[in-house]
C-alpha cells in the first residue's frame, strides 16, 4: 500500500520538493552575504552615532524579495491543500478505483491511514523546510523591520517559526475532507481554497489576539511616543502612539477623554491656537499642542502583545491547527468507513 501511494504521489512530491530545493540553494548562497552586509553596516553606523538611516535603507533595498519570500511560505500550505489534499481521495472516487483496492486484502482504514500518514508527513515537511530556509535568510531584515513589521504581526507570523507546519497539516486534511464530501476534484479544490483563506484571515483578526491576554497601557500623548496623526478638517485629530517595547504587536490604539471614555480623536482646533499644523518638513504639532492635549485630559489606551511572546503564540497556534487537522482526519475515517460506498 505504501508503494502504491508513493507511485500515485511521486509527481506532485517531486515538483514541490524540487522547487523548495532550488529555493534553498538560492537562499543558502545569498544568505551569508546579506547577514554580513547588515552586520558591517550596523558596526559602521554605531561607530558614527546612529543607525536609523542605515536600517531604513537596508530594509527598503531588500523589501521586494523579503515580502516575496513571505508570500511563498504562506502559499505552500494552500498549494498542499489544493493539489495534494483535495484530489487525494476524490480522484479515486471519480475513477472508482477505491472499490478495487477494497476488494483486495487492504481495508478501508488501512487504505486511508496510509494515504493520510505518508502524504501528511510530506506536507508538514515541505512547509517546515520552506519556513526554516526563509526564516534563516530573512533574519537580518526581520531585525531591521522589527518596529514596522513585528514578527507577531499577521503578515510575518504566518511565515515564521513552526506555525506553517500546522497550516500545512490543516490545509491537507481540509482538502481530503472536502474531496470525500464533494466527490468532484475541481469543486473540492475551490471550496478548500475558500475555506482555508477564510480561516487564515479569521485567525489573526479574531482568535490570535486573545490566545494570551494582551498587555494594556494608558499613556499620555507626547511628541516622543506619537506614531501618526490623521488630520481631517472639521473632525477630531485621530492619534496613534507606540510602545517602548521593540517588536511589540499593537492590537488596539484608542484615545480616551478625561472621563475614561473612548473617543474618535482629540477635538482640538486646527485653525487657531497651539495645534495649528506646521508646514513640512517640521513636525505637524508643536510641544504646546501636546501640552494642551494633556491639559484637556486626553490619553491613549494601547493593548499589545510583547515580542517575547512570539514562540508561545507559535506553539498555541500550531497546536490549534494540528487539533483541527486531527479532527478532520477523524471525520475522513468515519465517513470512509460508514458512508462511503
Amino acid at each position: 500500500m505504501i508503494w502504491l501511494t508513493w507511485r500515485q504521489f511521486r509527481t506532485q512530491a517531486a515538483t514541490v520538493f524540487a522547487a523548495l530545493a532550488a529555493l534553498a540553494v538560492v537562499l543558502a548562497v545569498t544568505g551569508p552575504s546579506l547577514a554580513h552586509d547588515y552586520a558591517a553596516g550596523i558596526a559602521a553606523c554605531t561607530a558614527h552615532g546612529g543607525c536609523s538611516t542605515f536600517v531604513d535603507q537596508f530594509f527598503n533595498d531588500h523589501q521586494t524579495l523579503y515580502f516575496g519570500l513571505v508570500a511563498i511560505v504562506m502559499f505552500v500550505p494552500a498549494v498542499i491543500g489544493l493539489f495534494w489534499g483535495a484530489p487525494l481521495i476524490t480522484r479515486e472516487l471519480e475513477a472508482g478505483t477505491h472499490r478495487l483496492v477494497w476488494n483486495q486484502s487492504v481495508t478501508r482504514t488501512r487504505w486511508l491511514a496510509t494515504k493520510l500518514g505518508l502524504i501528511g508527513l510530506a506536507a508538514t515537511a515541505a512547509a517546515g523546510l520552506a519556513s526554516l530556509a526563509v526564516t534563516w535568510w530573512s533574519s537580518p531584515i526581520d531585525t531591521a523591520a522589527a518596529d514596522r513589521f513585528p514578527r507577531l504581526s499577521p503578515l510575518l507570523f504566518d511565515a515564521r517559526g513552526i506555525a506553517p507546519l500546522g497550516y500545512a497539516a490543516f490545509a491537507f486534511t481540509l482538502g481530503v475532507t472536502v474531496g470525500i464530501l464533494i466527490r468532484r476534484t475541481l469543486p473540492a479544490m475551490a471550496i478548500t481554497l475558500t475555506v482555508f483563506a477564510v480561516v487564515q484571515i479569521a485567525m489573526p483578526l479574531a482568535i490570535r489576539p486573545h490566545l494570551i491576554p494582551p498587555v494594556r497601557l494608558t499613556t499620555t500623548i507626547t511628541a516622543t511616543n506619537v506614531n501618526g496623526f490623521l488630520i481631517s478638517p472639521g473632525r477630531p485629530v485621530h492619534v496613534t502612539v507606540g510602545v517602548s517595547e521593540p517588536g511589540a504587536w499593537i492590537i488596539s490604539n484608542q484615545t480616551i477623554n478625561a472621563a475614561g471614555h473612548v473617543v474618535s480623536g482629540v477635538p482640538v482646533s486646527l485653525s487657531t491656537g497651539p495645534c495649528v499644523p506646521a508646514a513640512p518638513p517640521r513636525p505637524p504639532f508643536s510641544q504646546a499642542c501636546f501640552t494642551k492635549i494633556s491639559q484637556l485630559g486626553y490619553q491613549q489606551q494601547v493593548a499589545y502583545q510583547p515580542a517575547g511572546r512570539f514562540w508561545a503564540f507559535q506553539w498555541y497556534e500550531t497546536a490549534i491547527f494540528l487539533v483541527l487537522a486531527l479532527a478532520l482526519a477523524g471525520s475522513c475515517f468515519w465517513w470512509t468507513r460508514r458512508r462511503l460506498f
